[in-house]
């Protein structure tokens, strides 16, 4: 009994002085540590903790995302995937960062984050992703490290394919954005920068870039005096150069913050100031300044457009920097597809690279027409005169685009009209002043018929058509303002497929839509069995910004269409605009 008592108490004695000695030692190896003696263990994370794995699945789209801790890093080329009852594309890994490593060698490696998509082609009741991975920190190497994902069953649609459809049109994704963006991070960097470069050259001619035009060759003309071909050339890049770096700029703003900076710089204050500026440079080409401004206020203007026209590298560099935001507003495919690889990868560098490839493409006719028209004006004298004045109605071309985003159809006709009649009655009135002969006869006979065709041409927009036949040609659109708006229509249109159109006022390609493609009858047929849904976002308020940033849209024009259960269909997206046949060709897609 008292052994017992006695053991008790040595173990009760033992139990309160361990924690206090263990303290002590701790205090004693900090103590020394600081001092730099004594001996410290460094601390490394466990591997879930250095490498934080999460995976979302939408449909046949899987994102896995790896949270990577400061100080360590991922192997690139120690990923593998293998499907359990489930089969998928060879994932497209994004580019790493170069390390020369001891164990290894020469290695890319990825640091704080990295993301990688995979499409699922089946996925069975039992599906599941194997995902191994290794990575290390300095003076650490984890073993690789196995994870499962486990997957949700994919719908049995792709049994129900149509049978003539081929395997890259049922597995790929078919919109051409989705392909873009898929290309650009599974191919080699200056492939793709060469594969965006040609894209922008198809871009060259497409009318949101008509009004650079006007500007170039305006300052070419606006000089003065016949430019050699090698100054000519300079002004010409330079100006390319600047729209480029604006292009690109913007772009990874878009893709990053979303499209309210975009539509931010569709203000109607923004494009009236720019419409201003464009007619001040116009009339300092018609010579007009002393004839309605002050002479002080006549020199200044006159000194800042002959510095901006006349030469002056940095001048001609800013007139490239506004001409980026002139042709901002246009989304295309291409451009929406740099722009969704830069959302969802993050990989500024490759994106913009590819947004500044595409607009070098974009400018190259540009470069080659304003070094031709350096070389082919003739010698200053009164044909200079006359070019100049020409290309002063070019420029005052420029605001009526600008502003045609912000007038009715009508409005923007009758002003196109009296630009085009000014136009003929200037050129009338100096052929009139030429020698009598057969080439003035014929002159004034082709100005005349240009003014009555002209006339002709805008009869059908000034005069309203009948009732009938506006409602025979429009289909008929449910407008919506916010998310919960279009989950209200989706829920009542259960069981017809769905399309959501995106519009706004100052997308040019969004009025292409309406008055090319959607009033086409074979169009408007397949429309008959649909749901048509449109979201106005010219204004670009919060309502505005939070229905873009839910759907994830990065330009306009863009087309989203659901299935009957009101899913949208993946990778059917429409950015850019489309002509009836090739529509007609998604919608039975579609089907």
């Amino acid at each position: 009994m008292m052994g017992t008592i006695l053991l008790r108490y040595v173990l009760l004695i033992f139990s309160l002085i361990a924690p206090l000695s263990q303290a002590q030692a701790q205090a004693s190896n900090d103590l020394l540590g600081s001092l730099g003696l004594g001996q410290q263990t460094p601390h490394f994370l466990k591997v879930d903790q250095a490498f934080v794995l999460d995976a979302v699945q939408d449909g046949e789209r899987l994102t896995v995302r790896l949270q990577i801790a400061e100080g360590y890093y991922l192997y690139r080329h120690r990923f593998t995937f293998k499907g359990e009852h489930a089969s998928f594309d060879s994932p497209a890994l994004p580019p790493g960062t170069d390390h020369e490593d001891d164990f290894f060698g020469k290695t890319e490696v990825y640091y704080q984050q990295v993301e990688i998509p995979l499409r699922l082609t089946q996925v069975d009741e039992q599906g599941r992703l194997h995902i191994s991975y290794q990575g290390c920190t300095e003076g650490l190497c984890y073993p690789p490290t196995d994870k499962v994902i486990t997957l949700t069953p994919l719908a049995a649609h792709a049994a129900a394919a149509d049978p003539g459809e081929s395997q890259s049109d049922i597995d790929g994704p078919t919109s051409q954005q989705d392909r873009l963006a898929a290309a650009l991070g599974s191919q080699g960097f200056w492939l793709s920068i060469a594969a965006f470069f040609v894209l922008g050259l198809g871009l060259a001619f497409t009318p949101c870039v008509f009004p650079m035009y006007p500007i170039l060759t305006g300052i070419i003309a606006g000089a003065g005096e016949r430019l050699s071909t090698r100054r000519a050339f300079l002004l010409s890049l330079v100006y390319v150069q600047g729209m480029a770096v604006t292009y690109t700029l913007l772009g990874l703003v878009v893709a990053s913050a979303g499209l309210k900076f975009q539509a931010a710089l569709q203000h109607p204050y923004v494009l009236i100031g720019l419409s201003v500026m464009f007619v001040l440079l116009a009339l300092s080409m018609f010579g007009l300044y002393n004839l309605q401004l002050p002479s002080s206020l006549q020199t200044r203007l006159s000194g800042m457009s002959n510095r901006q026209q006349g030469g002056s590298v940095p001048g001609v560099a800013i007139m490239g920097m506004i001409s980026g935001l002139v042709c901002s507003p246009c989304t295309t495919a291409p451009l929406s597809g740099a722009l969704i690889y830069v959302a969802q990868s993050g990989d500024l560098w490759l994106g913009g690279a590819a947004l500044y490839a595409l607009s070098l493409g974009m400018g190259l006719p540009l470069i080659l027409l304003g070094t031709s028209g350096g070389k082919l004006l003739p010698r200053a004298g009164a044909w200079m005169d006359l070019i100049k004045q020409l290309f002063g109605f070019a420029l005052l071309a420029v605001p009526v685009l600008l502003l045609s985003r912000l007038w009715s159809e009508q409005v923007t006709t009758l002003v196109w009209l009296g630009w085009g009649l000014a136009l003929c009655g200037y050129l009338y009135h100096h052929n009139q002043g030429s020698p009598h002969g057969i080439g003035k006869s014929l002159r004034g006979f082709l100005i005349l018929l240009a003014m009555i065709t002209s006339v002709f041409m805008v009869k059908e927009t000034l005069l309203p058509p009948p009732i009938a036949q506006v409602e025979a040609k429009a289909p008929q659109f449910v407008r919506i303002k916010t998310v919960q708006d279009l989950q209200q229509q989706l829920a009542a249109a259960r069981g017809t497929p769905v399309m959501l159109d995106l519009y706004a006022d100052w997308c040019v390609a969004c009025k292409e839509f309406e008055h090319k493609t959607f009033s086409d009858p074979a169009v408007r047929a397949r429309f008959d069995q649909m749901v048509l849904l449109q979201a106005d976002v010219t204004a670009n308020d919060d309502d505005d910004v939070t229905l873009l940033n839910e759907l994830k849209v990065l330009g306009l024009p863009t087309l989203i269409f659901f299935d009957p259960e009101g899913n949208e269909q993946s990778g059917q997206r429409v950015t850019g605009f489309m002509g009836p046949s090739e529509f007609l060709g998604r919608l039975d897609k579609l089907r």
